[in-house]
């Protein structure tokens, strides 16, 4: 069985997303443009022929469908090799981007991978990624602004790692040595105006360099 061209778009696209997504939204993202998006039907057909494609080839991977929207999911039988294998990843050090990028979301949560983006001044996808993988960061929900990005905070397993009890437990940031690494200019949709932890202290990347991580697996 070959995927036609639209079909392997939508594989594309779930894959990328990594998370659920709306009908309406691979509906305007598959149609020839924006003006002339594809029927939710059409949708509904063609996931159901992506669906078919990874049960006849055997895929790990399974098209899973979410109250009017879809998502790419690895199968259950895989569950535990994959468990292996990201926990042999915790295991490994972060690098200094990974703990960069960790601290700005840490003091500024929550926040969206263009904001961690602007204050580092270069591309920070694949390092936020990676502390979602290890666990330190989850998403926070989407901000409504067009385009609706994800925005991200830190977990009960950052805490633990770090050996704190709450964020307030962070060190304050010394603002003698870093007073403006935080004060940047933002765009709409970076991080909400108004955030839980608005009031938190501020800290630098050196501060949570010097506690050390436990990052041993949960019994």
């Amino acid at each position: 069985m070959k995927l036609e061209n639209e079909i392997a778009a939508l594989e594309a696209i779930l894959f990328a997303s990594g998370e659920p997504m709306e009908a309406e939204r691979l509906a305007e993202a598959l149609g020839a443009d924006p003006e002339h998006p594809l029927e939710i039907a059409q949708v509904a057909a063609m996931a159901a022929q992506l669906a078919a494609y990874l049960d006849e080839t055997g895929s790990g991977m399974q098209l899973l469908q979410l109250s009017g929207s879809y998502q790419l999911a690895t199968r259950p039988e895989h569950a535990q090799a994959i468990k292996t294998a990201l926990e042999v990843k915790r295991n490994t050090p972060l690098s200094n981007a990974a703990m960069e990028a960790l601290t700005i979301i840490a003091y500024n949560q929550p926040v969206t991978k263009g904001f961690v983006e602007r204050v580092r001044g270069v591309d920070s996808g694949s390092v936020v990624n990676t502390l979602v993988e290890r666990g330190l960061l989850e998403e926070a929900g989407r901000i409504e602004v067009p385009g609706r990005p994800v925005t991200y905070r830190t977990t009960a397993h950052f805490l633990r790692t770090f050996g704190l009890q709450s964020l307030s437990d962070l060190p304050p940031l010394p603002t003698e040595t870093e007073p403006d690494l935080f004060e940047v200019e933002t765009e709409e949709g970076d991080f909400p105006a108004e955030s839980n932890e608005a009031d938190q202290p501020e800290e630098t990347m050196d501060n949570l360099e010097t506690v050390e991580a436990d990052e041993h697996t949960e019994a």
